[in-house]
Parts: structure tokens; sequence; C-alpha cells
């Protein structure tokens, strides 16, 4: 058997439930690709696509192994989102990065060791365009996800594919919330995912919850940090 004859089919138990393997080895990745946002890294995007990849054929399970679960359309869609803004945050991070290595005209190098990214707040209009972004797409997306015969209740499904996207989008651009929205997809994504009986999935959301608590402040103390050291000195006269 090959390995990925292997990923595909193999299974282990947990008391009655039965997990696939590569659900794990998907989530595994994913809290990689969260430890490297966490610490910016731009290794953080690549590790997530392989996890998202693995996770697609788990949700899609219909197709990809016969999985007795339900296809979970929004779960799916939004591993295909990932893929298409992980592109966009890595082409991101790697920029910066490679202009934070540069050598100064004194032939040092920037103090930050080459960051890939600066956490920044999200400004006044950003934030309302999240809010409203996150209501009106779960509230445009359920009835389109219903007609597709997504996992009831679709409005959660719609909801998690919503704020997945704009937490995605909001690590590349560097702002400290999209911590705050992962907060809220968890919320959200646990009792969905267990009553769908994707145990490993809801376990680490729940792990991801605790996690994403952490990066806030940690991205918060950051912030602070590069503002105080970039703070020009008054003189008085």
């Amino acid at each position: 058997m090959s390995v990925i004859e292997w990923l595909f089919s193999a299974t282990f138990h947990i008391g009655d439930q039965q997990l696939l393997w590569r659900e794990v080895i998907g989530n595994v990745f994913g809290l990689a690709s969260a430890l490297g946002g966490m610490r910016r890294k731009v290794w953080a995007w690549p590790v997530g696509i392989v996890g998202n990849l693995l996770l697609f054929t788990v949700f899609m399970g219909s197709y990809f192994g016969g999985s007795p679960l339900p296809d979970m359309l929004g779960q799916a869609g939004r591993q295909v989102m990932f893929i298409a803004v992980s592109v966009y945050g890595w082409v991101q991070w790697r920029a910066t990065k490679r202009q934070n290595l540069e050598v100064r005209a004194d032939g040092t190098v920037p103090a930050d060791d080459g960051a890939a990214v600066h956490p920044r707040w999200a400004s006044g209009r950003a934030r309302a365009g999240l809010v409203v972004a996150m209501v009106g797409g779960t509230l445009a997306l359920t009835p389109l996800f219903r007609a597709l015969g997504s996992y009831e209740p679709v409005w959660a499904d719609a909801w998690i594919f919503m704020g997945s996207l704009l937490a995605t989008y909001g690590m590349a651009k560097g702002w400290v919330e999209f911590w705050l929205v992962w907060v809220a997809v968890d919320v959200v994504g646990v009792p969905l995912l267990f009553s769908a009986g994707y145990w490993a999935s809801a376990a680490m959301y729940v792990f991801y919850g605790a996690f994403t608590l952490v990066g806030f402040f940690v991205w918060w103390r950051i912030h602070r940090r590069e503002q105080s050291e970039t703070a020009v000195p008054t003189t008085s006269a």
C-alpha cells in the first residue's frame, strides 16, 4: 500500500468513534500554520496550504474514501478559499521580509531580523467592513449552502466560511483583530463539528480557541513594542 493510499483509508478509534488520520494530520498542519503566524514566519502559509488540501478531502468524504460522515460544503469550500487567500498572504509576507532584510546604507540590517509582518490595528472603516462582511456574507451564503445540501444548521457553516475568509485576509494584512475573528469562528465551529461527527476537527477548534486568544495578545504586545521603538522623542525648547 502506498503512502497516498494509506492516507486516504487509515482510521483509528477513540471509544466508539472512528476517526480519519488525514483529518488529524490536516488539523496538525493547521495548528503549525497558526503557530507560525503568531511568530510571523513566512512558512506558516505553505504549511497551512498542505493542511487545507487534506481537510478538503475530509469534508468532501463521499468523494474521497467513502466516509460515512456528511459532506460539509461550507467547510470544504473554506479550504479552497484558504488556499487562494494563503497564496496572497504568502506573497505579501515574503515581500515584507525581503524589505526588512535589506542592508541599510551603514551596512546594518534592521533590528527586527526580517519579520514577515508588522502587526497593526485595522482602521475604524476596516473594522466596520469586517462586521458588515461577516453578517452580510453569512446571510447571503446560507440559502446557497442550503440549496447545495450543506449540513444543518446551514447558517453556522456559512458563518464559519465567512469568518475564516476574513480572518485569513486580516492575517495577510497584519491586522491584530484577525485573531478575534478566529475566536468568533471557533465559538460556532465547535458545536457544529461535534454534532456532525467530526470529532478531531471539533477538538482542535477547542484548542484553537485558546490559542487564538494567546495570539491576539502576542501580536498586540508586538505592535505596542514596535510603536514605542519607532516613536520620535520630543525635546523641550
